[in-house]
C-alpha cells in the first residue's frame, strides 16, 4: 500500500545553510564540504529536505547517484577555475568582487548552448524574451515566476538562469504577449512551459499564464507541455502542499477546455520513481487526464548502465508514464564532469531498449539538442569500406531534414556533434551548407 507523509514543509538547502544539515555533517568530510562552497559559488547549488531525507542513500556517499545528481563534486569545474575560486574565497574579497570572478569563469562554461539565443523572437519590434521559436510547431515559454527549481541538477543545461546574471536569463512575465504571438503564428501547435521548473510556481500563478490561453480561442494551440523535476525533487506538490488540490483542478481544466496537457517529466534514476510519495503523486496527476512524459540525459556518475535505464523504463511503464528521451548532456557548465561518449551511449540505450516490453519502446535516443536540431545517434555502420555513425534529426529547423539520415566519421572519443567529421571525405554535413538554416526556425 503507497503511504505519504500527511503534512511534510518543504525546505531549501542552500550554500548558506548546508553545513547545518545533519546528513552533511555526519558523512560529508570538510574536503567535500570546501569543494561544495567553491563549485557553489560559480555553477547554482539548491537541494531539497525530501532530496535529502528520502532519495539519499548517505552511507554510500560520494558515489550515490542522487547526492551527484544534487551536490557540486570536486571534478566539475577545471582546476585552474577551481583554484580561482578557492583562492577567492580564501582571501575574504567583497560579495561583488566574489561575483565578479564567478562570472568571468561561467562565461566560459558556454551558458546558453545549442544557440538559444537565436530562437528568441520579436513582436511589434518588441523582444520576447521569454519565448523561444526554434521549430515550426513547438514554442518554448520562460514564465519569469517559475525561473528556480526545487533542488538545482549539477548537470544543468541552463544552470545559467540561476545564477543572477540578468543578460543570459530567459524570462516573460506577460503572459498576455504569449496569447498574441500565438495568435500570430497559427503553425505552433504545442508550448511548453519551461524554466527552471513552471512546477515550482504555486496553482494561482501557474494559472495566470495558462488561462490566458485557455480564454482566447482561435490560435492553432493544440497541445500544453511542462517540463518540470517536481516529481523527482517534491512531489508533496500534488500531494499536501496547500494548493495541491487547486494545482490538480487547474490540470483537470485545461484537458476540460480541449487541450493536450503533458508534463514532461525529468527522472534521472530509478530511485526518483521508488517513494510513496511519488507514486501517489503520479497517481493523482494521471486520474485528471494528463499524460506523463518522461525524459533525461545520459551522465556518468549516475545513470551510465544499460540495467538502470532498463529498470527506470520499466518502472515508469508500470506507474503509467511513457518513456520518452534519452538526451546526450549538452556542452555546458560541467558537461565534462557527466560526459559519456556517444559510441558508450548508444551501447547502453540499445542493451536497455531490447529488454524491455514494447509500451517502453517509445523512447528515443540518444539525442542530442544541437543548433541545428535534436540529432538521435542511430548505429555504428560499415558503409563504403568505412565505419560511420548513422544519425538522424528528430527536430529540426529545417522540416525537410527530418528523418534523414546522414553519416559521420567513427570517432570513439566524441561526446557531441562538434567531435564530428563528415564521413566518406565530405567538406562538410548537409545541413552546415546553408547557414540561413540555423538562423531562425523556417516557417514554411
Amino acid at each position: 500500500m503507497i503511504t505519504t507523509r500527511s503534512a511534510y514543509s518543504y525546505q531549501s538547502i542552500t550554500l548558506q545553510n548546508f553545513r547545518k544539515v545533519e546528513q552533511v555533517k555526519n558523512y560529508l568530510s570538510e574536503d567535500q564540504m570546501r569543494s561544495i562552497e567553491v563549485i557553489g559559488n560559480v555553477l547554482p547549488f539548491k537541494v531539497s529536505n525530501y532530496v535529502i531525507e528520502e532519495l539519499i542513500d548517505w552511507s554510500n556517499i560520494p558515489d550515490d547517484p542522487i547526492f551527484q545528481l544534487t551536490f557540486p563534486q570536486r571534478g566539475m569545474l577545471a582546476d585552474d577555475f577551481y583554484h580561482t575560486m578557492d583562492k577567492a574565497l580564501s582571501a575574504n574579497l567583497s560579495k561583488s568582487d566574489l561575483n565578479k570572478i564567478a562570472c568571468d569563469i561561467r562565461y566560459q562554461l558556454n551558458p546558453n548552448p545549442s544557440g538559444q539565443k537565436k530562437n528568441v523572437v520579436s513582436l511589434d519590434d518588441v523582444t520576447l524574451n521569454g519565448i523561444q521559436h526554434k521549430y515550426k510547431e513547438t514554442l518554448l515559454f520562460f514564465p519569469s515566476n517559475g525561473q528556480t527549481c526545487h533542488a538545482y541538477c549539477t548537470f544543468c543545461f541552463r544552470w545559467s538562469q540561476f545564477v543572477g546574471m540578468e543578460d543570459l536569463k530567459f524570462s516573460m512575465q506577460e503572459g498576455e504577449m504569449l496569447v498574441k504571438y500565438l495568435h500570430e503564428h497559427p503553425e505552433v501547435s504545442d508550448v511548453l512551459f519551461t524554466g527552471g521548473d513552471p512546477m515550482t510556481m504555486s496553482a494561482k500563478k501557474l494559472e495566470t499564464y495558462i488561462a490566458p490561453i485557455l480564454d482566447s480561442p482561435g490560435h492553432g494551440l493544440e497541445t500544453i507541455r511542462i517540463g518540470t523535476k517536481v516529481l523527482g525533487y517534491w512531489p508533496y506538490k500534488f500531494l499536501t502542499d496547500k494548493d495541491a488540490d487547486d494545482t490538480l483542478r487547474l490540470f483537470d481544466r485545461v484537458i476540460k477546455s480541449g487541450y493536450h496537457l503533458a508534463l514532461m517529466a525529468h527522472f534521472s534514476h530509478p530511485v526518483e520513481l521508488s517513494t510513496p510519495a511519488v507514486q501517489s503523486a503520479i497517481k493523482r496527476i494521471l486520474s485528471t487526464g494528463v499524460q506523463i512524459r518522461t525524459q533525461s540525459p545520459i551522465l556518468n556518475h549516475i545513470n551510465n548502465k544499460s540495467e538502470i535505464w532498463r529498470r527506470m523504463w520499466k518502472e515508469q511503464v508500470r506507474l503509467g508514464c511513457i518513456p520518452y528521451y534519452m538526451f546526450v548532456a549538452r556542452d555546458t557548465g560541467a558537461r565534462d564532469y557527466f560526459a559519456v561518449p556517444l559510441e558508450e551511449a548508444l551501447s547502453v540505450y540499445n542493451k536497455a531498449y531490447q529488454h524491455i516490453s514494447g509500451l517502453g519502446r517509445t523512447v528515443k535516443g540518444p539525442s542530442m539538442s544541437t543548433d541545428y536540431g535534436k540529432i538521435e545517434l542511430l548505429g555504428i555502420n560499415e558503409l563504403e569500406g568505412e565505419k560511420v555513425f548513422t544519425l538522424r534529426f528528430i527536430q529540426g529547423r529545417n522540416a525537410s531534414w527530418v528523418k534523414e539520415p546522414f553519416f559521420a566519421k567513427y570517432n570513439p572519443n566524441a561526446i557531441w556533434l562538434d567531435d564530428l567529421e563528415p564521413a566518406f571525405n565530405k567538406e562538410s554535413f548537409y545541413f552546415q551548407k546553408d547557414q540561413s538554416n540555423v538562423q531562425s526556425v523556417q516557417l514554411i
